[in-house]
């Protein structure tokens, strides 16, 4: 029975610091925080660096279109 309760209170000790680990990330938004921080600049300089084509620059032909006219 001792291995069994040592077991248990080891247990009990590691969830109750995960729990006051979780509390704090969420206390503080750490991951919120990290996001902002890491994340958000890193996809920032990839996307802002990625080549897009220039909706201004393309020609607009009316002959693409449909006509529409209605017959009578």
């Amino acid at each position: 029975m001792c291995k069994v309760s040592k077991f248990l209170l080891k247990f009990c000790g590691i969830v109750l610091l995960l729990n006051v680990g979780l509390f704090l990330v969420f206390f503080f938004d750490l991951d919120g925080k990290l996001l902002y921080r890491v994340v958000e600049p890193f996809l920032k300089r990839h996307y802002d660096n990625m080549d897009r084509k220039d909706p201004v620059k393309t020609p607009y032909d009316m002959e693409k279109f449909p006509k529409y006219k209605y017959d009578d």
